[in-house]
């Protein structure tokens, strides 16, 4: 019995302990918040669109309030305020008023999704917890703005008394993946060995479902949420149940920039652009299996053409996937037609989307698609799948012409492809036009204007 009372005295103590360290974490960063805006980005390196919209929102920040400062958390050890000032220029043609601060960050592996083989979502939402008060514990601001989708972290934010401002590129879960568990589909992030097995599927709909609601209630937290699109608009309403906090705001494309390219391409040798990061979700490996179909039906008095794969790798999982993809695409016998393009600045990849015909993009449910708006302003026609940000937003109709083409499948993706090659120049140079000019409205300044308005009624009431 002695035993049992020490043990629950020592339990005690501990949770004492815990709880007092916690109170006067906050209590201190509370008392301490600094006049600034802190972006929490762990990821300062991504190369994505994700990190565009990050250089264009501090940017935007510093227009509209120049007197509160502008911060970075970042887990990218090398990173410092000069040489994240040089590459916003260097990647992405971003010109910041002047250097962020940058807070470091050490405890980023508990968000890589390495670190959870399984239930890798709830792993990397509670990680994200324990990387914010890292954050926020060296440096706490009057406005929090996460740029990366860690909802988890809000409630953390506003327990330090901040205003809590969210730009919302992809709900972490959504209703078409609880669906496709549900129907027992096989895709990056359901298992075939879940996808087969009927009880399995069943007990992942479960954590699913108490996933979401876990999600809609830590994003609820948010004083404003941003979302780029219309599908990831209708998502996160209908989880976090806060519409009037709720504001679309486009993401940011460089189409002033790149609508100066002229349209004409080279007909010799056509080029096939796909510019993506090598995540599993991008599905490379379909885009290089529909061009390898399209080579196989390609016209004999049409010009071979090339497929460029452009795109960053964030860590080794990404470096393997870049390897199998060119292992795939020796295996396929396409080793001389398949160009790969990693980590390249922003000029190369103005080039080369100067140099395109066309412009391929291969993920479902791709939330917006800065690259495919990319495409239309670069003059290069795309070919995005039926889904999501490209399907409602963006390859609409523009004054009644067609801006690009819609696919799901191999076949489809392959059959547009042909499509293009074989489109008279006359008939390409009018789509690309019409698919220029839709492009337009999702501009930078476009960005500028409507960010701006979305976080003006929170930064001029600061408590």
């Amino acid at each position: 019995m002695a035993n049992e009372v020490v043990v629950w005295c020592l339990i005690s103590g501990a949770v004492a302990l815990i709880l007092s360290y916690i109170s006067l974490s906050i209590i201190k960063g509370r008392s301490n918040r600094r006049h600034g805006v802190a972006f929490f980005h762990p990821y300062t390196n991504d190369g994505g669109g994700g990190e565009r919209v990050l250089w264009c929102a501090v940017k935007a920040i510093q227009e509209e309030s120049s007197d509160l400062d502008c911060v970075i958390y970042t887990g990218d050890h090398d990173a410092s305020p000069d040489s994240l000032m040089a590459r916003a220029v260097q990647r992405f043609g971003v010109e910041l008023l002047y250097p962020p601060k940058v807070v470091h960050l050490y405890k980023r592996k508990w968000i890589e999704e390495t670190m959870y083989p399984r239930f890798t979502m709830i792993g990397q939402s509670l990680g994200s917890v324990y990387l914010s008060w890292e954050a926020l514990c060296k440096y706490t601001p009057l406005y929090y703005i996460d740029t990366s989708g860690y909802a988890f972290t809000y409630p953390v934010a506003r327990l330090f008394g901040c205003k809590v401002i969210c730009y919302t590129h992809y709900p972490t879960i959504s209703l078409d993946m609880i669906s496709r568990v549900q129907d027992q589909n096989s895709m990056y992030n359901n298992d075939a060995l879940i996808a087969k097995s009927t009880w399995l599927s069943l007990c992942k709909v479960t954590y699913y479902r108490l996933f979401g609601w876990m999600y809609g209630t830590v994003g609820s937290f948010a004083h404003l949420a941003m979302v780029n699109s219309s599908w990831t608009q209708s998502h996160i309403e209908s989880l976090w149940r806060i519409p009037e906090r709720t504001k679309r705001v486009y993401p940011p494309c460089d189409t002033s920039g790149l609508q100066a390219l002229p349209l004409e391409r080279p007909r010799s040798s056509p080029a096939i652009i796909s510019v993506a990061q090598f995540r599993p979700e991008k599905a490379h490996t379909l885009q290089l299996m529909a061009f390898s179909v399209a080579i196989r039906n390609l016209d004999a008095d049409l010009p071979r053409p090339k497929l460029q794969f452009v795109g960053s790798c964030r860590n080794k999982s990404d470096e393997e996937r870049l390897q199998n993809l060119k292992d795939k695409a020796i295996q396929l016998k396409l080793e001389g037609d398949v160009e790969f393009h990693k980590n390249v600045m922003y000029r190369d990849l103005v080039g080369l989307l100067g140099g395109a015909v066309a412009g391929i993009h291969g993920m479902i449910d791709e939330h917006f698609g800065i690259s495919v708006v990319e495409y239309m302003a670069a003059g290069a026609i795309p070919i995005a799948n039926n889904s999501a940000g490209p399907k409602m937003d963006i390859v609409l109709e523009e004054d009644g012409q067609q801006t690009g083409f819609l696919a799901q499948t191999v076949e489809e993706y392959a059959d547009s492809i042909l499509k293009i090659l074989r489109m008279p120049e006359t008939k390409r140079l009018e789509m690309a036009a019409a698919a220029r000019r839709r492009a337009g409205r999702f501009s930078e300044q476009r960005f500028y204007e409507d960010f701006k308005a979305a976080v003006r009624p929170i930064l001029s009431h600061a408590s």
